[in-house]
């Protein structure tokens, strides 16, 4: 079992007081964001650049339970298929911290916007995003600077609820499968999503699960990213013959 550092997240404790999403803002000093009223509660529309946790809602007039919401941010993956692909271009782009498991981007190396559009499309929950002023990746970091000063992510911090739980990994997931079985007899479709594939593991009801959208596929993903690097190799010498005459 993976070592390192998961937060927990149950949704069913969350009530989308948002203090998550501006916690994450002002520790991190992220920008503000011009807005307008598009006639439902999710503000900001989608994450950005200087917005890294968004409080994402969804309302069914039909439904049991008519309004549904989460606190969406990167998952920080075990194995980080965004990191293989950004790997190929430059293997400072992507760090996997050694303590915490945390995947972080670097804001030192610039990137073409086609190559950061292959390492979103690598990412099975679409979480990075890109500033085309400066030509750096954003994301959650898990509050890397805040753990090592021995201190918890921002966002677990300002939970009222106690929605968010951050510890050693083990601990989480032992956590996590306990509140589980806790909540299934209210919620018998609840579920934990991709426990064993992230480090930031959420309880979804049937409901709540909706908001995910469509996931893409990891094997999908690592098949493209083989051919990719199988491809590399040839498109090397390809072009190293090409300077010579024929």
């Amino acid at each position: 079992m993976a070592e390192g550092k998961s937060i927990f997240i149950d949704t069913t404790k969350c009530i989308a007081c948002r203090g998550c999403q501006i916690a994450c803002k002002q520790w991190n000093q992220l920008g503000t964001e011009k807005t307008h009223n598009r006639g439902g509660r999710q503000n900001p529309p989608d994450m950005s650049v200087n917005t890294w946790k968004l409080v994402k809602f969804r309302e069914s007039p039909t439904d049991k339970r008519p309004l549904s919401f989460f606190p969406d941010q990167c998952r920080h993956c075990l194995i980080p298929l965004c990191k293989e692909i950004a790997d190929m271009e430059n293997k400072n782009l992507i760090t996997l911290d050694e303590k915490t498991g945390a995947v972080v981007f670097t804001q030192k190396t610039k990137l073409k916007p086609e190559t950061f559009q292959e390492i979103r499309e690598a990412c099975p929950y679409d979480i990075p995003r890109y500033n085309s002023n400066s030509m750096h990746m954003a994301k959650c970091t898990m509050c890397i600077s805040r753990i090592k000063n021995e201190s918890i992510p921002a966002c677990v911090k300002t939970c009222a609820t106690g929605a968010m739980h951050f510890g050693d990994r083990d601990d989480i997931l032992e956590k996590a499968y306990k509140r589980l079985e806790e909540v299934k007899s209210a919620y018998k479709n609840a579920i934990l999503a991709d426990p064993e594939d992230v480090r930031v593991i959420y309880l979804f009801t049937g409901t709540s699960q909706l908001l995910l959208g469509k996931k893409r596929n990891r094997d999908e993903i690592s098949r493209r990213i083989a051919l990719k690097q199988i491809s590399q190799p040839l498109r090397f010498i390809r072009n190293m013959l090409g300077q010579f005459p024929g």
